[in-house]
């Protein structure tokens, strides 16, 4: 297994603070598929960044390779319903955990 960094891209920089209702429940049924892959143990960490140049999601997930990370992304909610969000999928060669982090992942 090796791990991944998947970045959410809005459809625009403004999102989430103008999100349309069609988006605010695509991100819903987003969470909740972000938050089953938590609790089996698949997504290490997974949560919203507001920076300056706007808002993006991020997650680390630890997958068999960049294809099966990729499909993680592909299976979003968010990324079914075609409302302009995407993911990219960058390789982490290495990843260091706090020991209580760790520990649960190895656990699961």
């Amino acid at each position: 297994m090796a791990y991944f960094h998947l970045k959410l891209v809005s459809p625009r920089p403004s999102f989430p603070h103008d999100a349309t209702p069609d988006e605010m429940t695509a991100m819903q049924a987003h969470a909740v598929y972000w938050r089953g892959l938590a609790e089996t143990g698949v997504a290490i960490a997974v949560g919203p960044v507001f920076a300056e140049g706007g808002a993006f999601g991020i997650a680390v997930v630890e997958a068999a390779d960049t294809a099966a990370a990729q499909a993680l992304g592909d299976n979003d909610p968010v990324i079914k319903a075609a409302l302009g969000f995407r993911f990219e999928t960058a390789s982490m060669p290495s990843i260091i955990l706090r020991t209580s982090a760790a520990g649960a992942a190895a656990a699961v």
